[in-house]
């Protein structure tokens, strides 16, 4: 027992964390390729390496996917400093390569020389589609403002499949449940976001994030654009690229009258916020949300004039007025907070009212035995606790969107 002890101690030494392992790059200068600060981590890698997260069979493993800024050129090799097979005959590593070359497309560089000459011509790589929107971001390392745009193109782009093939690789280790897109289905559109920047006093692009957005059809002559996917990559977060990405394709189906409204698949927490805060930034130029008609409670106007103008649902428009409602609120003014308060919580127990609802049809069919443990499941008592609970969320992350605003 000792010895088998012993030996699960020395394999262990030879597992791997892959979100550590996985090294990504988007390089701009061959400088930047054994530059450590310029290298970051995956989220997530457990669609490749399961749910532990773990690679079997090395020490020191590193797994580097290296792209080039603009185009996603990749260099991608398997280095280690030790490997299983090299002590214990027996036992075999994982197939680490073959397990990325399942979601990397073919035409990538195992040589550095080779993917350093591919950086030189970077120059002639320019952004797909057309431009729907130009800003400026303060860039305070470099000291000057840096220039994003972005682009809507479709599949039929020259060279655009190759690039988002290339491009869609980074969803999965930065998006917990992410997939690939069919993307030769025409009701997928895409957005691309670019940096421009210089080098020896050329203009190129560097690649920053993107969306995918899916135009169902609603019946009988409209369109309901979903956003599937979005991300902004790693070295530019928490720049403000993603509520400018969010802004600009809102505008663009707010522009056609066949569009009813615009909404997400499964979007995430990160994702509602800054749906959030890109809401209620366009439903202040609304009259309908002024302060004087927020005073007056959520009306049918709200909902019209979100819906006609800016392509919001009610669910959502429903919660900008919150937002806004509470931004209009002196929460030192108890009866005014009360009031607040009350509102909110009326919205947050509507699936409490439908389990009530459930529970008088339960009357009627179930045994008392039964009942009794459905009453104890909705419980009165628990119910308000679970809804102040949601108050006091709602109210965090409601602060969060108006600190945000208030900055911008």
């Amino acid at each position: 027992m000792a010895a088998v002890n012993d030996m699960e101690k020395k394999l262990a030494e030879y597992k791997c964390d892959t979100n550590e392992a996985v090294c990504l790059k988007l390089v701009r200068f061959p400088e930047d390729i054994d530059d450590e600060s310029t290298t970051f981590h995956p989220e997530y890698s457990h669609q490749l390496f399961g749910d532990d997260e773990v690679a079997f069979g090395y020490k020191g493993l590193q797994i580097q996917l290296y792209c080039s800024a603009g185009n996603l050129s990749t260099l991608f090799k398997v280095k280690y400093t030790a490997r299983v097979t090299d002590k214990f005959e027996c036992v075999e590593p994982d197939d680490v390569e073959g397990k990325v070359r399942e979601i990397i497309p073919a035409g990538f560089y195992c040589n550095t020389d080779d993917f350093i000459s591919v950086l030189e011509k970077e120059a002639n790589f320019k952004p797909f589609g057309s431009i729907q929107h130009t800003y400026k971001v303060h860039n305070v390392e470099a000291g000057e403002d840096l220039t994003y745009q972005i682009h809507k193109v479709d599949i039929s782009c020259p060279g655009f499949r190759e690039y988002h093939e290339r491009l869609q690789t980074f969803l999965m280790w930065f998006i917990e449940t992410a997939s690939y897109i069919e993307v030769d289905d025409d009701r997928w559109d895409f957005f691309l976001l670019f940096e421009k920047y210089n080098k020896d006093g050329e203009t190129l692009y560097a690649t920053v994030g993107y969306m995918t957005v899916y135009n169902y059809y609603v019946y009988p002559d409209k369109t309901r654009p979903r956003v599937s996917q979005m991300l902004i990559l790693p070295p530019f977060q928490g720049e403000g690229h993603g509520a400018q990405l969010l802004e600009t394709v809102h505008k663009y189906y707010c522009s056609s009258p066949k569009v009813q409204d615009i909404t997400a698949e499964d979007p995430s927490e990160n994702y509602v916020k800054l749906r959030d805060f890109v809401l209620v930034k366009l439903c202040l130029s609304l009259q309908s949300f002024s302060s004087e008609k927020l005073s007056q409670g959520f009306s049918d106007e709200m909902v019209s004039e979100a819906r006609e103008k800016l392509k919001i649902n009610k669910k959502h428009a429903r919660r900008v007025y919150e937002i806004l409602r509470l931004r209009n609120t002196d929460m030192s003014d108890e009866e005014k907070a009360r009031e607040f308060r009350l509102e909110v919580k009326k919205r947050l127990y509507g699936p409490y009212r439908k389990n009530q609802r459930e529970l008088a049809k339960m009357q009627k069919c179930l045994r008392p035995e039964e009942l009794a443990s459905q009453v104890n499941q909705m419980d009165t008592r628990l119910q308000h606790e679970e809804l102040e609970k949601s108050y006091q969320d709602v109210l965090v992350d409601y602060r969060r969107v108006l600190e945000r605003l208030a900055q911008a």
